[in-house]
């Protein structure tokens, strides 16, 4: 049974070898468990999405819920799915500050990548819009 998981967390550290850290951790043990999504970052925010097996999706978000890297991590959304929407990736990247703002404008107040004040629906969809318009690197 595949799973779809949504969080946001605040970053410890937003450094870029911190998140570079982070994703090159995701990169090297997510293909093993079947673990496929994409990290956005800005501004200090995470927004996650992770896909795969339910028993190894639920046992990847107790291991961010424990990691010393991240604080005040909130389950956005959480659902079974058919298919993956971001299969192509063992972690896709986004830098938020490196896109265009007017996305996040499409779904949000202000500019600014603030998931805490968004709904799950809405964070899935600007990370799925994302992926569509190419702001995704990191394809594996």
């Amino acid at each position: 049974m595949l799973v779809r998981l949504l969080y946001a967390s605040r970053a410890v550290d937003a450094s870029p070898e911190a998140i570079e850290s982070i994703l090159a951790q995701s990169r090297e043990h997510n293909p093993a468990h079947g673990i496929t999504g994409v990290l956005c970052h800005g501004g200090g925010i995470f927004l996650q999405c992770i896909e795969g097996g339910r028993e190894q999706v639920n046992q990847l978000y107790g291991d961010i819920v424990r990691d010393a890297r991240h604080r005040d991590v909130t389950l956005l959304h959480y659902e079974e799915i058919l298919e993956r929407r971001f299969g192509g990736w063992s972690m896709g990247q986004v830098n938020i500050s490196k896109s265009n703002h007017t996305q996040l404008l499409k779904y949000s107040e202000r500019p600014e990548l603030d998931p805490y004040s968004l709904s799950g629906a809405v964070s899935l969809a600007l990370l799925v819009d994302l992926a569509a318009t190419a702001a995704v690197c990191g394809r594996v």
